[in-house]
C-alpha cells in the first residue's frame, strides 16, 4: 500500500518574507515521504482569490520539495484524507495550523477476493438445488418400484422414518449438527407437527402405490390453493386478487390432467388430495403455534425431532393396519426378491431424508419465495423423468393440463411476493 503525507506549518525560514501579512499565514512545508516520482501537486492559494498568485507557487527552493507520488494511479483505486489540526495560542505561536494529506491504494485483491466469495456462494447454492432434485427423482423411482410390488404404504412410510431416525441419531452422536436441547414445552407443540407430517407422508406413498407418479405430482400442484384456503380459514390472512387468479390455471390444470389419466382412480386422486391438505395443515400449525415457542429450534433441528416423532407415532399404526409384513419369510412368501426389495426400501428412505435435509439447508440460504420457485422446478423435473423412466403413456391434453397447472404454481410463487397496501384511515 502507498502512503503520502504532507504536513504545512507556519515555521518556515524560508517562507518569511514581507510579502506574507502576519504570522498566521506563514506556511512550511515538510515532506514526510517522498520518492523518485516526478509529477507533483499544484497547490491553490490557501489565501485571497483563486485566481491571484501566492507566493508559494513563486518559490524555486519550495517547487523542488514538492515531488511526490502521484495521488492518481490506474493500478488501484485511492482513498484521500485530509485534516487540519489547530495549536492554541497559548503554546507560544498564534493560529498555527498543520495540514496532512494522505493518500492510501485499496489493493485490487480485495474486490477480487469478494468476487471470488460470490462465485463459490453461487455454485454451492447451484450443487444443492442440484442434489435436491436428483435425490428427489430417485426416491420418486425407488418408491413406486418398491409400492408396484409390496403394497404396503403404511410399513414403507414407517421404514422411511425409522431411517431418518437412525441417521437423526447418528448425525447427533457423531457431532455433524449440534444436538439441539428441546423444553417439554416443546415436544408438545411439535406433537401436532409431527401428526400432519406423518399423515400428508402416508397419504403420498398411498398415492405412489395407486396411480403414476407423474399424476401424483400434478396433483400435488394443488398444494398452493390448500394453502391460501387453509391460511384464510386459520390464520385470517386475506390473498391478494392477483393471488386468487393464479390458482385458477392451476385448478384448471389439474382437473384437465386428471379427466385425461390414464392410471387415474379414485383412491390415488383422493390420496394425493389428502397429502395436500395435510402438509400444508403442517405449515399453517407452525405459523400458528410454534411463533413463539420455537424461535430457538433451526429447521433442520425441527425436521429431525419431527422424524423422530413420527416413526414413534407410525410403528403402532403399522402394527394395527398392515401388521408385520417387512420380513424377509412373508417376501419370500409373496415370491419377492428379498434382496431387491430390501435395497431399494433403502435407498428410497435415504433419499427421502436426503433431499429433506437438502431442502431446508437451501431454505436457510434463500427467500422462502425463491425456494417456493425452487419446488415449483423440482416438480416439473421430476414427472418429466417418471415419464421417460417409467414410459408413462401421456395424452397431448394431459401434457397441456399438468403444464398449465405447473405454469400457475409459478405464477403463484412470484405474486405472492407482493403485499397489499396498507389502508390508510
Amino acid at each position: 500500500m502507498q502512503s503520502s503525507a504532507f504536513a504545512l506549518s507556519p515555521t518556515t525560514t524560508c517562507l518569511n518574507t514581507r510579502k506574507l501579512l502576519n504570522r498566521s499565514s506563514y506556511l512550511r512545508f515538510n515532506p514526510i515521504s517522498l520518492s523518485s516520482y516526478s509529477k507533483s501537486l499544484d497547490f491553490t492559494p490557501i489565501h485571497g482569490k483563486s485566481g491571484s498568485s501566492s507566493p508559494l507557487c513563486h518559490s524555486a527552493r519550495f517547487s523542488n520539495w514538492i515531488s511526490a507520488p502521484s495521488l492518481v494511479s490506474d493500478q488501484g483505486k485511492k482513498d484521500f484524507k485530509v485534516e487540519a489540526t489547530s495549536i492554541p495560542e497559548s503554546s507560544g505561536d498564534q493560529g498555527k495550523k498543520d495540514f496532512k494529506v494522505e493518500a492510501t491504494s485499496i489493493p485490487e485483491s480485495s474486490v477480487e477476493s469478494e468476487k471470488s466469495s460470490s462465485l463459490i456462494q453461487t455454485l454451492q447454492l447451484g450443487l444443492l438445488f442440484g442434489l435436491w432434485y436428483l435425490f428427489n427423482i430417485f426416491f420418486n423411482i425407488y418408491n413406486k418400484q418398491v409400492l408396484k410390488v409390496f403394497p404396503f404404504p403404511v410399513t414403507a412410510t414407517t421404514f422411511q422414518f425409522f431411517t431418518g431416525t437412525v441417521l437423526v441419531i447418528l448425525m447427533w452422536t457423531l457431532n455433524l449438527y449440534k444436538r439441539p436441547e428441546v423444553s417439554g414445552s416443546q415436544l408438545v407443540a411439535i406433537i401436532p407437527l409431527a401428526l400432519v407430517h406423518s399423515l400428508g407422508n402416508l397419504f403420498t406413498n398411498m398415492s405412489l402405490g395407486k396411480v403414476a407418479v407423474s399424476f401424483t405430482h400434478t396433483i400435488k400442484a394443488l398444494e398452493p390453493f390448500f394453502s391460501v384456503l387453509l391460511s384464510f380459514l386459520f390464520l385470517g390472512e386475506m390473498p391478494t386478487v392477483w393471488v386468487v387468479a393464479s390458482l385458477l390455471p392451476i385448478v384448471g390444470g389439474v382437473a384437465l390432467a386428471s379427466l385425461t389419466e390414464a392410471s387415474f382412480n379414485w383412491a390415488g386422486f383422493l390420496s394425493a388430495m389428502a397429502s395436500n391438505l395435510t402438509l400444508q395443515s403442517r405449515n399453517v400449525l407452525s405459523k400458528k403455534v410454534m411463533v413463539k415457542k420455537e424461535e430457538s429450534l433451526d429447521n433442520i433441528t425441527l425436521f429431525s425431532i419431527i422424524t423422530i416423532m413420527s416413526f414413534i407415532m407410525c410403528f403402532p399404526l403399522t402394527l394395527f393396519m398392515e401388521g408385520v409384513k417387512f420380513t424377509p419369510a412373508y417376501m419370500q412368501a409373496a415370491g419377492l426378491n428379498v434382496k431387491e426389495v430390501c435395497m431399494r426400501s433403502l435407498l428410497a428412505a435415504l433419499c427421502y431424508h436426503a433431499y429433506q435435509q437438502v431442502s431446508y439447508m437451501i431454505l436457510q440460504r434463500v427467500s422462502p419465495v425463491t425456494h417456493s420457485v425452487g419446488n415449483c422446478v423440482k416438480r416439473v423435473v421430476v414427472i418429466v423423468t417418471s415419464v421417460l423412466f417409467f414410459r408413462t403413456p401421456v395424452s397431448p391434453i394431459n401434457s397441456l393440463g399438468t403444464g398449465v397447472a405447473l405454469a400457475g404454481v409459478f405464477l403463484y410463487s412470484r405474486l405472492k411476493r407482493i403485499k397489499p397496501k396498507p389502508k390508510t384511515a
